[in-house]
């Protein structure tokens, strides 16, 4: 910065003296830590390795693992419990919340049992979602997530052998909840996860209208097997057609399901036996 000054010299002009004056320093904005913590917790909620229902670990362990205090781990949780991401109970741990899930979930599931109509759509949407997930899953997949697949897909083998019916739709919904995760699309994970709560129920019918089956269930495993050989392979439009080819298959058997159901009804009518 410069001021003018007069010679002292006399001769009648002035001088541009340089004068240094110090300027304020403008300090770069430091992040609170707090706010690093609820970042991180945040971003495991949406890649999903923290799920709706999961307990958040011990605070002195989750503390030394993200490298901070505990006053700061708990400001940083506290954020998201503002948020509805976590919720707190005196005694109970903290815990996920559904929120990311449960506004799309709740009127779907209302929807879909007063307008049967609609399961022809959710069909299609899966289809579409379902095929695209397997696609980038066997372009994206990592080493990680091939062993996790290989680890699902063990098990549903297992249980798809035994009798237990509720264990087949879990490790049924689990094998393509994973599928969907290793996609690496945080939307595609949390959209398939939605998805399935919403046709639970038809998961579970069509599970057991082909475990009477057996000739179905063996098609049924068949095409598990497809899509998970094409994946762990990383062959993308293989696992995107065996996709497509699985719910074009369960499509046809809630079909049949559905027909099988009348005609026992009507029959039972036509006997003059009560229809409950």
């Amino acid at each position: 910065m410069f001021m003018r000054e007069t010679d002292r010299t006399g001769l009648g002009y002035d001088l541009v003296l340089p004068i240094d004056i110090a300027m304020p320093q403008i300090l770069p904005s430091v992040t609170r830590l707090a706010d690093t913590v609820a970042s991180e917790l945040e971003r495991r909620i949406l890649e999903g390795s923290l799920k709706p229902g999961d307990r958040l670990p011990a605070e002195r362990g989750l503390a030394l693992e993200l490298n901070v205090s505990r006053p700061s781990l708990r400001e940083g949780i506290q954020k998201l419990v503002s948020k509805g991401l976590l919720t707190t109970r005196h005694g109970g741990g903290t815990h996920v919340t559904d929120r990311l899930d449960a506004h799309f979930v709740d009127p779907w599931q209302d929807m879909v049992k007063g307008h049967p109509l609609l399961h022809r759509d959710l069909l299609e949407f899966r289809q579409m979602l379902e095929s695209e997930a397997a696609q980038l899953a066997a372009d994206r997949a990592t080493d990680v997530d091939i062993r996790r697949l290989d680890a699902v897909h063990a098990k549903l083998e297992e249980v798809y052998a035994s009798e237990d019916l509720v264990a087949c739709i879990d490790a049924d919904v689990t094998f393509h909840q994973v599928i969907a995760e290793a996609a690496h699309n945080v939307l595609i994970g949390h959209l398939t996860a939605s998805l399935m709560r919403v046709i639970h129920g038809h998961v579970s019918g069509n599970l057991a209208h082909l475990h009477a089956r057996p000739q179905r269930w063996e098609i049924l495993q068949s095409q598990h097997r497809a899509i998970w050989l094409a994946v762990r392979e990383h062959k993308p439009q293989e696992a995107a057609q065996a996709a497509c080819e699985h719910i074009e298959f369960v499509r046809q058997s809630i079909e049949d399901t559905a027909r099988d159901e009348e005609r026992r009804l009507s029959a039972m009518r036509r006997a003059g036996e009560f229809v409950d």
